[in-house]
């Protein structure tokens, strides 16, 4: 009977023991993320001059990696912001993304501030404005990457399948209205009720944008020419967090 006792007494123990040790392991396995250096760097003209287009746009797909793992880099913004205030501006890429606030576009890429310009309208199209924009942050400003994003259920695309009418919202859908005509060898149903078709019509708005983008702006067009910049575009998947690059 005692010698069954010692024997329970010892498995409890070792039990014990056990879940103390895997509760350690699990303590230490969680520890680095939140060990992780906290980033107060920014940008130096220095180093956005040393870029190539296609590091950054690698950059950019390892941000989104990490933005769709929950691994985002720490960041300390408020020294961040300080910095870029007093030692100017050297962004590695602009961004052209539609006006939905389900796409926060320096979380998707992963990027800091001074990091990156960003353009937004609804339905991520050029004018003049916007062009002028990103000529001045690649040629001026030193920017290596144009990407123009369209997204998942996009609010401006169905707006121009539908035809909405709407004070200045019904000038606005006419820039988007071209993607539509772009889509009609799509085959399925052409409504908003199908989401495949929505995603068609806005991946043919990105490859239209991204059309406008080099035969509007010379400036662009040469720089892309000499491999100065990198003009891509891409589609955000807002229900994962994905970014699909459209060809």
């Amino acid at each position: 009977m005692r010698k069954k006792q010692i024997l329970l007494l010892a498995l409890s123990v070792g039990l014990l023991s056990c879940n103390q040790n895997n509760a350690e392991k699990e303590t230490e396995q969680a520890k680095p993320a939140e060990e992780l250096p906290v980033i107060s760097h920014v940008m130096t003209k220095d180093e956005q001059q040393k870029l190539t287009p296609e590091q950054v746009l690698q950059e950019f797909k390892d941000g989104n990696a990490r933005f769709k793992q929950g691994n985002i880099t720490r960041r300390d913004h408020s020294e961040q912001v300080r910095k870029t205030a007093t030692g100017g501006q050297f962004p590695k890429a602009v961004v052209l993304s539609c006006l939905d606030s389900r796409v926060p576009v320096e979380d998707v890429f992963d990027q800091g501030i001074g990091d990156i310009f960003v353009g937004r309208v609804a339905g991520n199209f050029v004018n003049v404005d916007l062009l002028g924009s990103m000529e001045f942050a690649c040629k001026v400003a030193g920017a290596r990457l144009v990407l123009v994003m369209g997204h998942q259920h996009c609010g401006a695309v169905k707006g121009a399948i539908d035809d909405v009418k709407l004070g200045n919202i019904t000038a606005m859908l006419e820039k988007i209205k071209p993607a539509v005509a772009m889509s009609q060898n799509f085959e399925g149903e052409k409504t908003t009720k199908n989401e495949a078709f929505v995603k068609y019509v806005a991946e043919n708005n990105v490859r239209n944008t991204l059309k406008q983008i080099r035969e509007k702006s010379p400036i662009l067009k040469e720089m892309e020419d000499k491999g100065e910049i990198k003009i891509v575009g891409a589609f955000y998947r807002l229900s994962d967090g994905t970014l699909e690059f459209v060809e």
